[in-house]
């Protein structure tokens, strides 16, 4: 939030000034999805985060391509007006608009538990992957904000502990520590210009 991704020296890294961004000696990349599947081939993680079978890499594949607009999107858009909007208005959020952004992010949950996780341990299949890990990673963002996309879906919080106990349970608490704190944020702590720039996608919808 403090806005160092537009920096001058960042943008040597990435020129969208965009996060997150990796450099690797001289080779630069952007954007998650890419940057997750060059460091599993770069440093030859276990199989089962990126399968070589070639089915089963196409299921993590193909829950990657969709998540952008639907998981990834409206987790983060329920996450922004609940946190954001009341900072940018001075307001409480509607409880209409609450429960607009609600049930868009239903809808995609329905999706993702009948199609990509259906009655299987993971999205590849018996062992968790790397869509299992970018599907909760967004599917916390609600969660930080006071919203359980888990509550009252037992498969979906199912799911949630397996993929708790693949990557360990305290090792997953640490990593989502800033997103389960963040109902503290407040707006001094914010990039002017990342406020500008949420004001216009929030405010317009």
């Amino acid at each position: 939030s403090s806005g160092q991704q537009r920096t001058e020296e960042f943008r040597k890294v990435n020129v969208l000034m965009t996060v997150p961004a990796l450099r690797d000696g001289s080779f630069t990349l952007a954007e998650s999805i890419a940057i997750l599947l060059y460091l599993a081939r770069k440093f030859k993680t276990p199989d089962h985060w990126y399968p070589s079978d070639l089915q089963k890499r196409a299921r993590v594949d193909e829950y990657l391509s969709w998540q952008h607009v639907s998981i990834r999107g409206k987790a983060s858009k329920l996450f922004l007006t609940k946190l954001l909007l009341p900072i940018l208005t001075g307001q409480p959020v509607p409880p209409e608009k609450l429960e607009s952004v609600a049930e868009e992010l239903n809808v995609v949950l329905k999706q993702f538990q009948e199609k990509f996780l259906q009655d299987k341990p993971f999205i590849a299949g018996s062992e968790v992957s790397l869509a299992d890990l970018v599907a909760l990673v967004e599917l916390m963002q609600p969660v930080g904000v006071g919203h359980d996309p888990f509550e009252g879906r037992p498969k979906l919080a199912e799911w949630r502990r397996r993929v708790e106990e693949a990557l360990g349970t305290q090792l997953f608490q640490e990593a989502h520590e800033g997103i389960l704190n963040i109902s503290n944020l407040t707006a001094d702590r914010i990039a002017p210009e990342l406020l500008e720039h949420f004001r216009h996608q929030l405010l317009k919808q």
